[in-house]
């Protein structure tokens, strides 16, 4: 009588969490250093996370 109990749906997955933390960083940096404005994020945030997850999912191929 043992079932597999699901994860909450409101909780990131820990690669998920991962890919958030490391392209808000990515954002961040750019920010900083002035290669991006900080109006730009809402932009380029989802650009740079899709990109995080394509390659790591290319490198498990």
């Amino acid at each position: 009588m043992s079932q597999k109990k699901e994860p909450p749906l409101d909780r990131l997955s820990p690669r998920q969490e991962s890919l958030l933390k490391a392209s808000k960083e990515i954002i961040v940096k750019f920010i900083e250093s002035g290669r991006m404005s900080v109006s730009a994020f809402e932009e380029a945030f989802p650009q740079v996370y899709k990109t995080l997850r394509d390659t790591l999912s290319e490198n498990k191929k």
